[in-house]
C-alpha cells in the first residue's frame, strides 16, 4: 500500500497543513483553539469524516474524528494539542505566527510542540481514508485545547464529560519519537513513562522589625538557608523499569568499555562519575539525573513589601517532580528533613506519575518502522521529566506512548526549540515523521 502513495505530493500537503495551523495564534492563555479546530474540521469533513467539535468554554475548541474499523480490536487514539506557549515576537528572527517557509524550514510557535504532530496525525488519517483502508480497530484523531496549562479545558474535560468518544486501548501522544546520536549511534526515544507534579509552598517566619537593626530571626534569611540546602541536596535514587531499559538500551549501542561502564549510572556509588563523563549538551546529559531521582526546584519567591522593613513571613514555591512508583508522601519524606522543622510546607498542586508497558506490539512497531526508514537506528523507552496530557489517559488504563517521530535537526536541539525562540522544523523532517507514523498506524491497525 505504501507504494501507492506519492510522497512528494504528501510533503507539499502536510507542509501546507502545518503552516496554516501555525498561523492560528493559540497562545495559552487564553488558548482560543476553536478556529484551529474548525480548520481541521473543514478538512476532515471535506474528505467524508464525521467530526465532533466540542467547546469546554467559549473559544476552547476540541476536535475529534474517527476512521471506523471492524471493531475486532479496541481503538487507537492519535492525540495532539492545538494550544501553544507564548512567544516573545521581538526575540524571534521571524514572525512566530507567520508559518513562513524559509530554506526548507517551517518557522513558528508549535512547529515542534506540537502542531507538527497534529499535521502528521491528520495526514495519516487522510491517507488511510483515501486508500479505502478499513482497520481492525477504530482510529480516533483528537486535537485538543489547553495542554500547556494542564488540560482542564481539553483532554481532562473531554474524558470527564464525553469519555465514550475517546475510549481506546492505546494512544500515541507527544513526548517522544525524537532522534539523537549517542556514542556514534542513532537512537529514538519512545516515551513510556512520565513524572508526576507536586508543587509546594514553603514558608518561614521570623520577627518583623526595622531593617536598620538586623536580627538573626529573619524570615527571609531562614528561607534562603532552607532553599540553599534543598538546592544542594542529593535526593535518593529510584530505579524505574523504563529508565533501566533506556540506559541498558543505550549501552548496548556503545563500544567496549562504554558498553560496560554506562549501566553503572544505575548504581548510586558510580552515578556522579558516569554523569560527569556525559557531555552536558544534548538531551541525555541534562535529563538523566532527573530521570533517576525525584527533583525539587525553587521557582517563585515572595517576601516583604518595603526595603526598610524586615517581613515576618517569607514564602517560596517549589516545583517537585515524582518518579513512577513514588507518591506525595514519599516525596515529602525526602524533602521536609532538608528544609528543616521550622519550615512550613503546603502541597498546592499534584498529578500522578505513570509508566506504560513497552512489551507490546505497538512499541515493537515503532522500532521496526524506524529501522526501515532510518537504517541502523534503535528505539529505547524514555521517561518524560515534564508532564503531558498522557497522564489523563494512563489513569484510565490506556497504554500511552509519546511518539512524535522527528530526526535530530543538524545544529538544532529539538528540546531547546520546544518553548524556545525561533522554533522550527524542516519540511523533510515533517515528511519523515508523517511516513513513520502512517506506516506504524497502518501496520498496527491492520485491515479487517
Amino acid at each position: 500500500m505504501d507504494g501507492e502513495i506519492n510522497w512528494t505530493a504528501v510533503k507539499e500537503e502536510v507542509t501546507g497543513y502545518l503552516r496554516d495551523l501555525v498561523r492560528f495564534d493559540t497562545t495559552n492563555p487564553p488558548g482560543n483553539e476553536t478556529p484551529a479546530a474548525r480548520y481541521l474540521a473543514d478538512i476532515l469533513e471535506g474528505e467524508g469524516f464525521e467530526v465532533t467539535l466540542l467547546e469546554s468554554a467559549p473559544g476552547r475548541g476540541n476536535l475529534i474524528a474517527r476512521l471506523e474499523g471492524t471493531g475486532e480490536e479496541r481503538p487507537l487514539l492519535l492525540l495532539s494539542h492545538l494550544d501553544v506557549v507564548p512567544a516573545e515576537r521581538e526575540e524571534w528572527e521571524r514572525d512566530p505566527f507567520g508559518g513562513e517557509l524559509v530554506d526548507g524550514y517551517i518557522w513558528g510557535r508549535g512547529t515542534v510542540d506540537t502542531k507538527q504532530l497534529t499535521a502528521m496525525e491528520l495526514m495519516t488519517l487522510l491517507l488511510l481514508k483515501r486508500q479505502g483502508f478499513v482497520p481492525r480497530r477504530d482510529i480516533i484523531l483528537a486535537a485538543t485545547a489547553d495542554e500547556e496549562m494542564g488540560g482542564r479545558y481539553g483532554l481532562g474535560w473531554l474524558l470527564e464529560t464525553h469519555p465514550h468518544l475517546l475510549d481506546c486501548e492505546y494512544a500515541i501522544n507527544e513526548g517522544g519519537g525524537i532522534g539523537f546520536d549517542f556514542g556514534g549511534k542513532r537512537f529514538y526515544v519512545c516515551q513510556t513513562a512520565e513524572k508526576g507534579v507536586c508543587w509546594l509552598k514553603v514558608r518561614t517566619k521570623g520577627r518583623a522589625g526595622h531593617a536598620s537593626i538586623p536580627t538573626k530571626d529573619n524570615a527571609v534569611v531562614h528561607l534562603a538557608g532552607a532553599l540553599t540546602r534543598l538546592a544542594q541536596a542529593k535526593l535518593p535514587m529510584h530505579r524505574t523499569a523504563t529508565v533501566e531499559a533506556f540506559i541498558r538500551g543505550l549501552a548496548r549501542g556503545q563500544k567496549f568499555p562504554a558498553s560496560l561502564l554506562f549501566p553503572l549510572v544505575l548504581n548510586p556509588l558510580f552515578e556522579p562519575l558516569i554523569l560527569r563523563s556525559i557531555p552536558a549538551e544534548g538531551m541525555i546529559g541534562s535529563a538523566l539525573r532527573a530521570m533517576l531521582h525525584n527533583t525539587a526546584t525553587p521557582t517563585v519567591l515572595r517576601a516583604g513589601e518595603k526595603t526598610n522593613v524586615i517581613p515576618s513571613t517569607a514564602e517560596a514555591e517549589v516545583d517537585c517532580r515524582m518518579l513512577p512508583g513514588q507518591s506525595v508522601e514519599s516525596l515529602l519524606a525526602e524533602v521536609k528533613p532538608i528544609l528543616g522543622e521550622e519550615v512550613e510546607v503546603e502541597v498546592f498542586a499534584t498529578t500522578t506519575p505513570y509508566e506504560s508497558d513497552y512489551h507490546t506490539e505497538l512499541y515493537e512497531l515503532f522500532g521496526q518502522v524506524l529501522a526501515e526508514l532510518d537504517p541502523g537506528s534503535t528505539v529505547v523507552p524514555f521517561l518524560l521529566t515534564g508532564s503531558s496530557d498522557g497522564r489523563y489517559l494512563a489513569a484510565k488504563g490506556v497504554k500511552v506512548y509519546g511518539f512524535s517521530p522527528m530526526k535530530q535537526e543538524p545544529g538544532l536541539p529539538i528540546l531547546e526549540l520546544a518553548h524556545g525562540r525561533n522554533e522550527r522544523i524542516s519540511v523533510e523532517n515533517l515528511l519523515f515523521g508523517t511516513r513513520v507514523l502512517y506506516e506504524v498506524v497502518r501496520r498496527f491497525c491492520g485491515e479487517g
